[in-house]
């Protein structure tokens, strides 16, 4: 899960893993007026049919978009069931949420789980800790039964926090990792491992429909054609054990401006922009007309109507992104660019493509075959 990447320090009992972890856009900044963000939630607040679909063994899971910032979407845990917002996030492995035992602020404005009220419930001694670079949480690892609309998962592995800072203002419980096993710094079974072993679902697949609007959806089991046009491009993964694939250029009116001689991309529903490494991105800032204040970088409204697509290309697919996409408009009626540094160091160029890019191309992880389907959507 990476909005804005920061250098993360993970403890699991006596081990200490140095790891990239990030965290959301400055949500604190952008939702720094507490009424916008209450105000919008009221009034995109999830209606009666925005509920789980289950056809050709596919379940269609309803995700919401707020403020292109975050998707979030229901999960519950234990019997009988508690509701938690979670990120469905395929850049992390690891599903936590906050427990009753947590007093911290950013715990008392979220869901907290209630252990005692569930039946199915089996707590651990195992303990974690995770530090961000603005923010930090700490807990331990319990068992209990988690659904996902009418996907259970039996005696699934979780983290609850009992201390959490820097988490006040998101607008989400916890994370529900998608990413593989190896990628789990707390050292459970992902959920998805644990819905494939118990036989959930024929095909083990999910999908990413992020939209604009209402409408985004996450599937499980199989992909639903409806979702975008044309065929599917599958690109085989680097390497099995993470989402992350091959990326041959980025490019705008013909000419290469990064990624020149190839460079590695994951595929990152948990982050909300276009990440990559400094140098880089500050030459596209400049490319572009966009000039840096404070953490952003602003440009001219009318540039959207003006700057042409910058076109990553991917196993031979060219995926344009146009300036509507890579241009947001803030609160204030600024606009700023959806490219940002990555601060984490890399021995070679990596980029990170998230939501922004997401947003128009519909997204399906092949865990049986190791590879990511991309195609336009609809």
């Amino acid at each position: 899960m990476k909005w804005l990447v920061l250098l993360g320090l993970v403890t699991f009992s006596e081990c200490i893993v140095i790891i990239p972890l990030t965290k959301v856009k400055t949500m604190r900044k952008t939702l720094s007026e507490k009424s916008m963000l209450k105000n919008f939630l009221k009034e995109h607040a999830y209606r009666q049919s925005q509920i789980s679909s289950r056809g050709s063994n596919i379940t269609i899971h309803p995700l919401r978009n707020i403020m292109d910032m975050v998707y979030v979407g229901k999960i519950t845990i234990g019997t009988p069931p508690q509701e938690f917002q979670v990120v469905f996030d395929t850049g992390s492995s690891d599903l936590w949420v906050p427990s009753i035992f947590c007093p911290s602020s950013a715990c008392s404005t979220h869901v907290r789980f209630r252990h005692h009220q569930s039946s199915t419930f089996r707590p651990t001694q195992k303990t974690f800790s995770i530090t961000y670079g603005s923010g930090s949480m700490k807990g331990f690892l319990a068992y209990d039964t988690v659904r996902i609309g009418d996907l259970l998962s039996i005696d699934q592995e979780f983290g609850l926090s009992v201390a959490e800072y820097g988490f006040e203002h998101v607008p989400f419980d916890g994370v529900l990792g998608l990413n593989y096993p190896d990628m789990s710094f707390i050292r459970t079974i992902p959920i998805f491992d644990n819905l494939k072993n118990q036989g959930a679902f024929s095909e083990p697949v999910f999908a990413f429909y992020l939209g604009k609007a209402k409408g985004s959806v996450v599937m499980f089991g199989g992909v639903d054609h409806h979702y975008y046009k044309g065929e599917l491009n599958w690109v085989p993964l680097i390497h099995a054990g993470d989402w992350s694939v091959h990326m041959d250029r980025i490019s705008m009116k013909r000419k290469v401006i990064a990624c020149s001689g190839g460079c590695e991309a994951i595929v990152d529903t948990g982050t909300s922009l276009i990440l990559g490494p400094r140098r880089l991105v500050n030459s596209i800032q400049k490319l572009i007309g966009a000039t840096p204040q404070g953490s952003e970088h602003y440009i001219s409204c009318f540039a959207i109507y003006t700057l042409p697509s910058i076109i990553f290309t991917i196993n031979g697919i060219n995926y344009p992104v146009p300036a509507r996409a890579y241009i947001h408009k803030d609160s204030r009626g600024h606009c700023f660019t959806t490219f940002k540094e990555n601060t984490v160091r890399t021995s070679t160029e990596n980029w990170i493509l998230g939501d922004v890019f997401l947003r128009l191309y519909f997204s399906v992880y092949d865990r049986g075959n190791d590879r990511i389907g991309l195609a336009q959507a609809v």
